[in-house]
Order: structure tokens, then C-alpha cells, then sequence
């Protein structure tokens, strides 16, 4: 699990720039998947106006609304990582539902893993190595150091390797027809 330091910048009464906060954001394990942590590092729903005190806007579901964004860490364990099956799937649901509201709801039922959301997925690999999976079949081979621009399209994450896999991204809500 990842824990990051955040500096958040805003604005004093007299308009001067301030650290308006510093503090620690943790991941947070992803229910039903060993190994699997999404950690929100900020977001709104709404576009930015400044200036402004620096307090974190709302944005209480998992994708944001068009004109909203996410910025965020994905770390995607090994396929050999054991299945965690300390809960129900009722219970996986319900928990994921609590910890990463509206998220299940993008996933396909008929194919585990595969999701699309009304977003641009602007994510970078920081470590480790993993496939991204389209709905066409192709499979393409990512690295440290690849950046991938998910443009509304239906995928799915997988990790063939040995090692953990984090990716850093941000979220901009879109259109989806």
C-alpha cells in the first residue's frame, strides 16, 4: 500500500499564496482483490476557480462528472497473487461500493475485469510491468515509463509478471455516447 505526502497550495484572505495543508493520503485495498490498492490523491467535481483556501473539493463518486477530475495511484498485483476470499461477493460488493462509490457500476459482468468509464484516463507507469486489454482482443505490453491515454474505451488491467505494478493517473470526465 502507498502513502503519500500531499502539499496542498490556496490563498489567504490578502490573496498571498499559502500551503493551505500537508498531510498523508493512504491507498486503500481494493475489496476481493489481494494486492490491489486505489489510492485518491485529489479531486473535484466541478472546475477549479482560484483563487481560492485550498480545501479538497467534494467528489464522492469514483469517476468524475464531466468537468470533474481524479488524480489518483492504481497498484495492480501479480494474476499469481492468491484470491482473497476472507467475504462473500455480496460482501466485496458492498465494501467496494462503500470505499469507491459508483466504481462496480462501469465494470461488464459477462467479462471479469473489463470497464469503461465517461472519462480520458491519463495515466503514467511508475514500476513494475502490466497488459492493457482491449475489447477488440489486443493485449499491449506496458513499463515503466509508458504513458497510456485511455480514451472511453472498454478495458481491462492484467499483471502476468512477478511484481506489483503502480500506475499514476488522472481522470477527466467526458462525454460517453
Amino acid at each position: 500500500m502507498s502513502t503519500f505526502r500531499r502539499v496542498v497550495t490556496g490563498h489567504a484572505a490578502n490573496g498571498k499564496s499559502i500551503v493551505a495543508s500537508d498531510s498523508k493520503v493512504d491507498g486503500v485495498a481494493v475489496p476481493g482483490l489481494a494486492g490491489v490498492y486505489l489510492t485518491t490523491m485529489w479531486g473535484s467535481d466541478l472546475p477549479f476557480t482560484y483563487p481560492d483556501q485550498g480545501a479538497e473539493p467534494a467528489h464522492p463518486a469514483w469517476f468524475p462528472p464531466i468537468g470533474g477530475v481524479r488524480f489518483f495511484e492504481f497498484v495492480l498485483a501479480p494474476d499469481s497473487t492468491p484470491p482473497d476470499t476472507s467475504m462473500t461477493p455480496e460482501q466485496v460488493a458492498a465494501a467496494a461500493n462503500r470505499l469507491f462509490p459508483g466504481l462496480l457500476a462501469h465494470f461488464n459482468a459477462d467479462d471479469p475485469g473489463m470497464h469503461r468509464s465517461a472519462s480520458t484516463d491519463m495515466l503514467y507507469v511508475i514500476s513494475g510491468r502490466c497488459v492493457l486489454e482491449l475489447d477488440d482482443g489486443s493485449r499491449t505490453e506496458l513499463a515503466a515509463g509508458d504513458v497510456i491515454v485511455q480514451s472511453g474505451t472498454m478495458h481491462r488491467w492484467k499483471n502476468p509478471w512477478n511484481e506489483p505494478c503502480r500506475i499514476i493517473g488522472a481522470l477527466v470526465g467526458a462525454h460517453l455516447e
